[in-house]
Formats: structure tokens, sequence, C-alpha cells
């Protein structure tokens, strides 16, 4: 598996980024996971971009403020984070719960301190040598007690090998 992670961060050309397909959950696993590949293993990656890493106090989230804003999900953002399976927009002036029911996301917690929605885009298993890959892929509407008054809105993207 490490063979193939480096061989997919070489594998990435940064020009071919189309950041709200991946938000947005329109993109599979392989194309996120060159992306992450790449920026984890890249030095200078986020740079090449033009992205501005910007100190998170949550320790699960890496922020990026973008050269231009990103248009997900009928909105504009400036800001993105990485959760540690995919990307979210970071976005202003609409409640989570609003949201999620603009985007068809059900709620799975929803309270005035928390909310979390998520909807299933794809999940299918496939068995190959003895081996199975589950892949799941999410849409996923959030709050973080970090950055309060925002929304969370992305996709994070999973390959389970077992």
């Amino acid at each position: 598996m490490a063979s193939l992670a480096v061989a997919k961060a070489n594998d990435h050309d940064p020009a071919s980024l189309d950041l709200a397909v991946l938000i947005e959950c329109r993109a599979d696993v392989p194309s996120y996971n060159g992306l992450a590949f790449w920026l984890a293993g890249e030095p200078g990656a986020a740079k090449a971009l033009s992205w501005k890493e910007v100190p998170s106090v949550n320790p699960f989230l890496r922020q990026y403020d973008l050269p231009a804003p990103v248009h997900v999900f009928g909105r504009e953002t400036g800001t993105i984070v990485f959760t540690a399976t995919g990307p979210m927009a970071v976005l202003d002036g609409i409640a989570a719960p609003d949201l999620a029911r603009q985007i068809d996301v059900p709620a799975m917690v929803s309270t005035p301190d928390k909310f979390l929605g998520e909807k299933v885009v794809t999940e299918s298993t496939e068995d190959a040598g003895g081996v199975s890959l589950a892949t799941r892929i999410t849409l996923n509407v959030s709050t973080v007690e970090s950055h309060p008054g925002k929304t969370l809105a992305g996709c994070p993207y999973a390959l389970d090998v077992k």
C-alpha cells in the first residue's frame, strides 16, 4: 500500500485540481487520494497551489485560505479544511441545518450546540485476490466548536482494505 501511495503522489497533476468536484463528492476515491498523498508528501504542495495554511485550534483539521473563492453548494468560500478523509468548505451565512435541507443531507445530530448530517453517496465492496476493498463516500454537513458561526460541508472519501 505504501508504494501505491507514493505512486499516486507522484502521479498527481496540481493543474488538474477541481476543488469543487472534490468537496461536492463528484470525484472518486483515487482522485481524492492522488491529491491527499501529493499534499502530504510533496514539500511546498500547498504553496504551489497558492494556498495559505492557517493555524487551526482544531488538531483534526488543516485549514487553508484559497487565492480565489471556490463555488460549492450554491455558495462561495475562500476557506477550506481537510479532515483525515476529505475536504470541506467553511461557509458563512447559512446555518448547518438549512444547508443540509437544501442539499438533502439528513441530520444525525441536531442540537443547539452541534449539527452533523450525512448522506451516503457511494458505498461498495469489491473482493480481489483475497483482499476486500470497501469504498464509502459521504456528503457531510456539520458544525465544530473550533469554527463558531460557520458551517462545514464536504466529502469524506474512505477506502478500507480488509
